[in-house]
Formats: structure tokens, C-alpha cells, sequence
């Protein structure tokens, strides 16, 4: 994936209209320290649609807001889609282009895990399909409101998510494990699970539940977490490089330390420094 096509697809707070803080709603949780519906401003939301306490989040109680990717899709909406015209200046607009929002996410996400699945140099034989996947995802993502609207994006998902499992299964089978009896199991839940110290290479972890999972000192190379749940997960001393399909906010949502290895384009938070 190139530097703009990353650029693109993460969160560019400073050219949005403070989407994900207006349309989503929320509960009072560990995640969040009050109840909010969706369509109502959040009380942290200053008039120029920045956070008043982003450098502070997890502190106040909203650790859920640092978890939260909409992978471009706000800047997306508020500069293109709607072509700057911001919800709070046209009030007309504000609650369709909350509707428009999750869609506009789901297809920028959608195109974030087939740039990289185009990244991978095991996939070449699918470079074609994904690339044709890649320009039919784009071209819906200029829709007009009305028409993303109407977009079906549950049968968009089921025409992209066979070329991602392909490519996960290409970069995979090159993996030599044979400490891993399971490797190919197709167990999803490892909610609170003790793994410390296993050699998890080449996994398949696609939506799999690592809540509070103890995975210190992992190998995970190679493994796909494309969908997997790593809310508290302890990936202190893991090795995760040339995992596939894993984006920022699963590691910001997760715990670790200096010695946990990511891949190049993601970053160490700044809470596992603390």
C-alpha cells in the first residue's frame, strides 16, 4: 500500500466534520463515560468539530474513542461527498449524512484491507480481480447520498471477501509450522485465553475473540486478523510482523510493551509506553 493510499484510508480528523463524534451513538461503559445517541453532538465536540479532550481521552473515560477507525471515510463525506458543506451549517443535511457515514466506513475499510491484499506478493495470480475489486469500490464510494443510500453493502462485502480470503490463504500456506497443531483449527473464541509463549504463526484469526487474551511473547507472524477483537489483549514481546489484514485501532485497543513487534505501517500507542 502506498504512503497516499494509507494516508487516504486513515482518519483525517483536521478535514471532517466530526462525524464518528455526531452519528454514532454510545453507551456508558468501560469505553465510554456517559451515554450518547446517534445523531447527537458529543458534549466533548467543540465548535470547529475538534475533540476539547483528545489528548486526554483514555483519562476521561473514553477509551473507546481511541479505538475507533473510520478508515477516511469522514474527510471522505465532508469534503467530497457533501463537498464542505458541514452539518451543523445545513442542518437539512445532518441526519442523512449520519446515515451515509457508516456505508461511506465499511466500503474505506473494505478498500484498506484490498490495498493491502494488492501489497502482498503471494497474491500476485488475484492482482487482476483485486484490482478490479479495488476500482468498483472506489467508483461506489463517489456515489452521490441518495444512491449510497440505496447500496446493497452486504452483497458488495460477499464479492470482496472471497479475494481477501484467497489472498490470506496464499501468504499462509507458505508458513512452516508444525508446533502449531492449531494452525487450521477453526476455534474463534479466546476470550481471556493463555497463550503466553505459543508459536501461533500462519493462523487464521479472521473475527476471532481475543478479548483479555494473554498472547506475551507470541510468535504471530503471518497470522491474518482481519475482524479479530483484541480489546485488552496482552500482546507484550508478541511478534506480529508480516501479519496480514491488522489496522491500527485493533492495536490501540490491545496492551503491549517496547518489545512488541509490529509491522512497519502501524505504530506502538502511546498508552503501552506509560
Amino acid at each position: 500500500m502506498s504512503t497516499q493510499e494509507l494516508k487516504n484510508l486513515r482518519a483525517d480528523c483536521g478535514n471532517c466534520f466530526g462525524l464518528c463524534c455526531v452519528a454514532l451513538p454510545y453507551a456508558k461503559s468501560a469505553d465510554f463515560a456517559f451515554n450518547k445517541d446517534g445523531g447527537t453532538p458529543c458534549k466533548n465536540l467543540n465548535p470547529d468539530y475538534r475533540c476539547n479532550i483528545h489528548q486526554k481521552l483514555r483519562n476521561e473515560g473514553f477509551r473507546g474513542c481511541t479505538v475507533y477507525e473510520c478508515f477516511g471515510a469522514g474527510q471522505k463525506i465532508s469534503q467530497i461527498t457533501y463537498k464542505q458543506n458541514s452539518w451543523r451549517n445545513n442542518p437539512s443535511l445532518a441526519n442523512e449524512m449520519f446515515d451515509v457515514f457508516p456505508i461511506m466506513q465499511q466500503l474505506h475499510e473494505m478498500l484498506y484491507y484490498l490495498y493491502e491484499a494488492l501489497s502482498l506478493k503471494e497474491a500476485q495470480p488475484l492482482y487482476k480481480d483485486l484490482q478490479d475489486a479495488i476500482a468498483q469500490t472506489e467508483q461506489l464510494t463517489n456515489l452521490s447520498p441518495q444512491l449510497l443510500l440505496q447500496l446493497n453493502i452486504s452483497a458488495h462485502r460477499e464479492r470482496v471477501n472471497p479475494l481477501l480470503l484467497q489472498a490470506s490463504e496464499r501468504v499462509r500456506s507458505n508458513v512452516k509450522n508444525n508446533k502449531n497443531p492449531a494452525k487450521h483449527m477453526k476455534r474463534t473464541d479466546f476470550i481471556g485465553a493463555k497463550l503466553k509463549g505459543n508459536d501461533l504463526r500462519g493462523m487464521n484469526l479472521r473475527g476471532a475473540l481475543l478479548i483479555a487474551a494473554d498472547l506475551r511473547n507470541c510468535d504471530m507472524r503471518v497470522v491474518d486478523f482481519i475482524g479479530a477483537d483484541l480489546r485488552d489483549a496482552n500482546l507484550s514481546g508478541a511478534n506480529l510482523l508480516g501479519s496480514i489484514f491488522l489496522t491500527q485501532a485493533q492495536i490501540n485497543a490491545a496492551n503491549g510493551d517496547r518489545n512488541t513487534v509490529l509491522p512497519p505501517t502501524l505504530s506502538i500507542p502511546k498508552h503501552w509506553l506509560v
